[in-house]
Parts: C-alpha cells; structure tokens; sequence
C-alpha cells in the first residue's frame, strides 16, 4: 500500500475519483452537522447545563477554537504527510468526542468534548481539497468545490428540521451518540479508499519540489495580495458562524415566536441556499467571468443588503420573507466560500495548495470562536426574562453582524487577485 492510499501503480478505474469524492462529501456533511448543530439545540443545552447566554456562546466556540488552530498545520499534513492518514485519524477522533459530547454530565465536559470535536474534524475540508485539487483539473476545480460544499449544506439541513425529528424521537444525547458511530465508521471508509492523487500525477510535487514544512506557510503569510482575502474570510466567518451557527435559532424563537420545527425549517433555507449556491457560483466564476473577485464581491455587496433588510425590519418581517432572506443567505452568505477557496489556491503554487487554503480557513473559523461568545456577552448585557431574550437585545446583535458585512465588503474591494490557469 502506498503512502498515499490503496492505489499504487495501476491506473485509477474510470469514475473511481468520484468514489473518493463522494466518501470526501460524505465526511464534509458530517462536519457541518456538528458546526451548526447547537443553533437548533440551544435551549435543550441551556436546560440540560442551567447555563447563560455567554456560556452558552462559550460551549458552541469549543468547537472552533481548535478547529481555528489546526487550519494552519492540517494544510501542512495535507501537503506533507497526506491526505487520506490525516482526514482518518483526525475523523476518528472528531467521533470520539461527539460520543462524549451525547454522554457529558455537566457544562464542563460538554465544552471539553466540542473541543474534541472541533480538533479532530478540523484535518477533513482542507485535506479534502487537497485531494480535489489532485484528482480534478484547473477547469473543474471550482465547480467540484462547489458540490463539496454543496454537501456541507447538506449536514446545515440535516442540523435543522431532521434534527429536530431526531431529538424529539431519541432525545439530543442519544442523536450526538449515534452521529459520533456513524463519524468512525466514515473514518474507516476513508482509510480503506480514499487515495490521495492519481498514481503518477503528483509524484514530482509530492517528491522533489514539495516545499519543507514551514517554507509554504512562510511563502503564504508573507504575500501582501493574501490579507485582504484573509479579512474577508475572518468577517465572512464571523457572520456565518456566529449568527447562523449558534444565534439564528434563538433569535427566531425569541423575537417571532416560532417553534423549534419551524425554526429547523427556517434554518433548512440556509442549506437548501448552500447547496445551490456553492455549485451555481463556482460555474458563474469559472465560465462567465472567468474570475474570482467580481462574484465574491457581488455576494459580498447583496449580504450587506440582507443585513440592513434584518436590521431595519426587526420583529416585522413574515415568515415566509425569512424563507427567502435565510435562502439567500444560503446562498451569497455560505455558498460564495467556494470563489473564496478558489482564490486563495490561485494565489500560489499547487505544491502549497492545501496550506493556502488551510490559512484562509483559518481566518473563517479564528473569528466563528470570537464572534459567538461575543454575540452570547452583547446578549447577556440587556439580560434574559423567562429563559428569552427580549427583542431589544437582538438589536444590538443585528447591528454588530451589519457592520461585519461592511468591513468583509471593504476587504474583498482591496483584494487584488490571480488569474487562473485555463
């Protein structure tokens, strides 16, 4: 067996990289599941730990606080040591700490087990782009991503109504057990076959000219055109995850009264629009404008206005318009990541593909551990009534994420990028 998987010499069957995709996609729904799980699950864990908003806010961040971290290093272990032994093991310990997460006694161990979590399905996205960025061409590249993230729209859906279906059958201890099972068994699939590169193709890149360890994160962090990418990511992050991920659901509850399902069904847009959006955008940035830059920053500008739509019209928007309103969000808010990825990886040579795309992540993710406990503190200051928030608490928090969209507009508008290759 070699280094890089099951395959050694023999060339690939016809259609076998969609195998290693699908395992890839399958291990990427996993992973959006547990990133957004607790917006739905908000209050059980409030009851289940008696615990406030900003604690709260803490619990939901110890998945991305190590899940930040590690984007760094991960993209290191993509390109260095490989693809499939770094998504296995990570994977399998990601499972670990969801298993304990179902199981935890008390506010401290549930905070431990996210961070579990977080640590280990952190070496899935950045590695599997790797893997894209071997198997598919310039020219597909982008659209393949798309469906990859596409797929992590699929775990935002299954985070939201099926979810709710799941916990009040099961209970949200039971759910987080079974996840976990399922995360090892998809861990062991990877290791079995997953291959990291066409036998041959990489072999030059992976042999003689692979840079050593730190020279690529060196050659990243140094490049003037890579920080307004990584301030558009850092804000872009902030929005996704710390609203969406974590407060979308309470604010829903609180200020218009839904139930937990129709909130699943709410937050169901925000996937149903992932999964359009991330296919959609990396085609029109692929075959209409031939760039990145002009899309992220049309997706950019219409969030600015979804913003002040939410800000303006609080407490007095229908439900059926935040069907539409969370779709798009979907959409330009969480599909557009695609274009993002894309540019980062043009940025720089494919030897450090993976530690280009892992630094960009990790800007999404640094600012997903500071945005959620901030928005739980920004709560917690106006205080809860009854277990709710009132109204005037999620205006302060409307305001903050409008004036994120701003400043990730003003990056993106400074960021000068790279032709790709055609």
């Amino acid at each position: 067996m070699s280094p890089a998987g099951p395959v050694s010499t023999k060339p690939p069957r016809p259609g076998y990289r969609w195998v290693i995709f699908a395992i890839l996609a399958l291990q990427y729904l996993l992973v959006y599941f547990h990133r957004v799980s607790p917006a739905l699950m908000s209050r059980d864990l409030v009851l289940a730990f008696s615990i406030s908003g900003t604690s709260l806010g803490i619990l939901s961040s110890g998945y991305f606080y190590p899940y930040a971290l590690m984007q760094l290093p991960v993209g290191v272990l993509a390109d260095a040591w490989g693809a499939r032994k770094t998504i296995t093991l990570f994977s399998a310990i990601g499972a670990v700490g969801a298993i304990l997460f179902g199981m935890a006694p008390n506010f401290a161990v549930a905070t431990a087990a996210r961070v579990l979590v977080g640590f280990g399905l952190s070496a899935v996205f950045v590695p599997a782009m790797r893997v894209c960025a071997g198997w598919f061409d310039a020219r597909e590249y982008a659209g393949v991503s798309g469906i990859l993230l596409a797929m992590g729209g699929v775990g935002w859906f299954v985070a939201s109504t099926p979810l709710a279906w799941m916990t009040a059958g099961f209970g949200w201890r039971v759910t987080f057990a079974g996840i976990g099972t399922l995360t090892l068994f998809l861990s062991l699939l990877t290791w079995l076959l997953v291959v990291d590169h066409p036998p041959g193709k990489a072999t030059v890149v992976m042999a003689k000219d692979r840079p050593g360890i730190w020279d690529g994160l060196g050659r990243v962090i140094t490049s003037p055109r890579f920080w307004p990418l990584a301030g558009w990511f850092f804000f872009f992050g902030g929005i996704l995850f710390g609203f969406f991920g974590l407060w979308a659901g309470p604010y829903l509850m609180d200020v218009y009264g839904l139930s937990k399902t129709e909130v699943g069904n709410t937050l169901a847009m925000v996937a149903l629009g992932t999964m359009v959006g991330g296919p959609a955008l990396g085609v029109v940035s692929d075959r209409v404008f031939n760039g990145r830059k002009t899309v992220i920053f049309g997706a950019s500008l219409f969030a600015v206005v979804l913003w002040l739509v939410l800000f303006a019209f609080q407490g007095r928007l229908s439900r059926e318009l935040f069907f539409l309103i969370f779709f798009c969000f979907g959409v330009f808010g969480n599909g557009i990541a695609v274009v993002g990825f894309a540019a980062a990886k043009e940025l720089f040579p494919t030897e450090i593909a993976g530690t280009a795309v892992g630094a960009a992540n990790f800007f999404a993710f640094l600012s997903a551990a500071l945005y959620q406990p901030l928005t739980g503190f920004l709560m917690d200051r106006t205080g809860a009534s009854g277990g709710r928030y009132p109204p005037e608490a999620y205006a302060h928090v409307l305001l903050l994420y409008l004036i994120t969209s701003l400043f990730m507009l003003l990056c993106i508008g400074l960021f000068r990028e790279k032709a790709p290759e055609r």
